[in-house]
């Protein structure tokens, strides 16, 4: 083929995607003409984000409230050590990889912290949101609006060597609240900070959501309802039929509390401190010896009485037995909250 034969007739990148009899060439325009938001572009959402960059999604909204860390890259696929080295936004890395992949995408990169004040505004206009986030705050957020406004999303969530994928579809069958009625408190459960993860896990459950976002967009739905549960390391897969609960507060009576702000947690930046105090939503009795275990499987950790004061290398912070934390060695309230979700959780 000559150079003018090329420019004429560009060689189709979608080709054996649009083979598929699933996709066709009817359902790469829906992809071409969709716009999705991915909530937080780490490990989940920076591969979700390439994968659908390919698959030739027209516009892809990211947001996450994070900076790229050296800690980052075993698992975040967008990122090099260039851009840990840089401490560039996560979005603004993300933004410039995937461009670079395929320029014909809109890539809008959002650096902010996802709250009950910007929910609305972000998912304004998307077609599908897809939960790359790394606590359950912000998932019941996200669930709230997306029920609210009539937004399919996907659920998905990594730790150690297992994983967890739901589509939830608005009014057609059960969303996050149906599957959790109330996030578990503070310290309850372990983080991906205090347990570790497994890189492949997060590449199985990103594939899983990433292909629930194409096949929605391409206008197909599913036969079952329910929670994936998967754990390559021992190679099992399971699924799990999930009922939607007749007395959902969020999908049945339409309580939006977690929009509303009447159960998400805040911050505090405390004057003349340089620190910031982030409070859970309601008032909690912290099991303070089992988070001391936990906690001391990511960094250094010691107790002073009735509190444990807790050193890593992203930062240093005091808890109180009622859930609260300060924060030190920062005025950044979003990035304190980033921290509080890394290592203790919603």
């Amino acid at each position: 083929m000559s150079e003018k034969e090329r420019v004429a007739n560009p060689p189709d990148r979608y080709l054996r995607q649009r083979i598929l009899p699933e996709i066709g060439d009817s359902g790469q325009e829906k992809l071409r003409g969709s716009t999705i938001l991915i909530a937080g572009c780490g490990a989940i959402g920076g591969l979700q984000a390439e994968l659908l960059t390919r698959a030739g999604v027209g516009k892809i909204r990211i947001v996450d409230r994070d900076f790229v860390d050296i800690s980052n890259l075993h698992r975040q696929v967008l990122f090099n050590e260039q851009d840990a080295a840089n401490r560039l936004a996560k979005v603004e890395a993300a933004a410039m990889k995937l461009r670079s992949i395929n320029s014909d995408v809109v890539i809008e990169p959002h650096a902010v912290d996802i709250t009950p004040r910007n929910i609305e505004s972000l998912i304004s206009g998307v077609d599908f949101v897809l939960d790359g986030t790394d606590n359950f705050e912000t998932r019941y957020l996200i669930n709230d609006a997306c029920i609210k406004h009539g937004k399919r999303w996907v659920y998905g969530g990594v730790i150690a060597t297992t994983g967890m994928v739901m589509l939830i579809e608005p009014r057609k069958g059960p969303c996050l609240r149906c599957l959790v009625p109330d996030p578990p408190p503070p310290g309850s459960i372990p983080t991906c900070d205090t347990s570790g993860v497994l890189n492949t896990a997060v590449g199985v459950v990103s594939s899983f959501q990433a292909t629930a976002a194409i096949r929605a967009l391409c206008g197909d739905s599913p036969d079952r309802r329910g929670l994936l549960h998967i754990d390559p390391w021992s190679l099992n897969f399971d699924f799990f039929k999930i009922e939607r609960d007749s007395n959902c507060p969020c999908c049945v009576r339409d309580r939006f509390e977690f929009l509303e702000s009447k159960r998400t947690s805040w911050t505090t930046a405390l004057c003349g401190r340089n620190s910031v105090q982030v409070s859970p939503p309601a008032d909690l009795c912290i099991d303070m010896d089992a988070l001391h275990d936990r906690l001391g499987l990511a960094g250094s950790v010691e107790k002073t009485g009735l509190l444990l004061r807790f050193i890593s290398e992203a930062g240093e912070m005091v808890i109180f037995p009622d859930g609260r934390a300060i924060v030190m060695g920062t005025t950044d309230e979003s990035r304190a909250r980033g921290l509080y979700a890394r290592y203790i959780g919603t």
